[in-house]
């Protein structure tokens, strides 16, 4: 049921649609801890003096991040990227500080300065605040209750987590079990955060990658480590990783991305003030304020959802997280070409990427001014991803040049 008090702004049935679209790309975040574990990064710096870490391996570094269980803490985040892309600013309240659209809202995340606020007391609380230019975006997980609130036009938005999303893995991109347009790609843009660049990029790190240790740094204060990635093959953009490793707990910090033959990081993420203490329980409670919309989000279920035995949902059936994760890979497995550092993702013209991201183009000239016509279509030039919208309408992206993308479009 809705409920709207005396005084609240008028959101129509469309921008609540859009609104509440927005929101459950932030569902994933809130229902698994350890994507607000780490949150968005900042680049490290050179280690003060003091006791200096013990040397490990590289080896000994991956298993120290592995056996990382940090769930109770409070810091301060910022993410830097400097890809060559166009910054998408916010005019105003009025405007919003991130858009309803999808493709817009990536670039938007991609580019300039972010800051967030992140505090985790356990498994199931968890704040989040993104401190936009002219707004501030909440969200807040107490148990099953999640509440979102946007101070732009004062809404909030609230769910109920229901039994098979309250521990999804970290790289589930949406609900299972949600209907096809929950799991839209405009649904399930949660920003990246360091655990998950971080399982992402050693994931990526096959044969052709060189795995060292450089020199210890400090990042919000603490000792880590300095993991180095560095693809040792000409078909991708990317020149070197490098994840802050905390000393003490594994816990991700930082991490920063330099392009191949790049002098400084082009995209830089982490915490600029971090404490293990537990956080205020205050911070984790929340009450809609004065004049504000309150709407109850659903989760809708695809109209002929599995039935048999082990289906999800089916009496005396639990499906384990290390299950979904596995059904997820496996979908995402039939859109991917390439191995490594130079896998590139392809989405058909009928997956609607293709026209989201043409709207996209349409409504934001400076996105548009990035965009250079190619034969067969457009691409989206970065200096870490490229994307090709080809004019049948499909999609294919990667952190791999140009050519890479064009081959896979032409393949049969």
């Amino acid at each position: 049921m809705n409920h709207r008090n005396v005084g609240a702004p008028i959101i129509t049935g469309a921008a609540k649609q859009r609104r509440n679209r927005a929101w459950l790309r932030w569902v994933p975040a809130v229902a698994a801890p350890a994507v607000i574990a780490a949150g968005v990064l900042v680049g490290s710096i050179p280690a003060r003096a003091g006791d200096a870490l013990a040397d490990k391996t590289p080896a000994e570094v991956i298993a120290l991040l592995a056996g990382n269980r940090t769930h109770t803490f409070s810091g301060t985040i910022e993410q830097v990227s400097e890809l060559g892309l166009p910054e998408l600013p916010a005019t105003g309240p009025g405007s919003g500080p991130a858009s309803d659209d999808p493709a817009a809202s990536a670039i938007e995340m991609l580019t300039g300065e972010h800051t967030a606020r992140v505090f985790m007391d356990g498994k199931a609380k968890v704040r989040l605040q993104v401190v936009d230019r002219f707004a501030e975006r909440n969200v807040i997980r107490r148990d099953d209750d999640v509440w979102f609130y946007s101070s732009r036009d004062n809404s909030t938005t609230h769910l109920t987590l229901p039994a098979h999303a309250r521990d999804l893995p970290l790289e589930d991109p949406a609900l299972p079990g949600a209907s096809p347009d929950s799991t839209s790609p405009e649904n399930t843009m949660v920003p990246p955060t360091p655990q998950e660049l971080a399982a992402k990029f050693l994931a990526a790190a096959d044969t052709t990658t060189a795995v060292s240790v450089g020199p210890e740094v400090q990042v919000a204060g603490r000792a880590a480590y300095n993991l180095l990635l560095e693809p040792r093959t000409s078909g991708t953009l990317v020149g070197m990783i490098a994840i802050a490793v905390d000393g003490e707990t594994g816990m991700p910090l930082s991490v920063e991305v330099t392009a191949r033959g790049g002098g400084e990081p082009a995209f830089r993420t982490g915490f600029t003030s971090l404490s293990l203490d537990a956080p205020d329980p205050a911070l984790f409670n929340f009450v809609p304020p004065p004049g504000s919309t309150v709407e109850e989000l659903q989760i809708r279920h695809p109209a002929h959802p599995p039935v048999g035995p082990g289906s999800p949902g089916y009496p005396g059936t639990h499906t384990e997280p290390d299950q979904l994760e596995a059904g997820i890979k496996d979908k995402a497995g039939s859109y991917l070409t390439g191995t490594g550092w130079e896998t590139v993702v392809g989405l058909p013209a009928d997956a609607g990427a293709g026209a989201k991201l043409s709207t996209a183009l349409a409504q934001n000239p400076l996105l548009a001014q990035a965009v250079a016509v190619v034969p067969g279509g457009r691409l989206l030039s970065s200096a870490l991803f490229n994307v090709l919208l080809t004019d049948d309408g499909r999609v294919f992206a990667g952190m791999v040049p140009a050519d890479r993308l064009h081959a896979a479009s032409s393949a049969p």
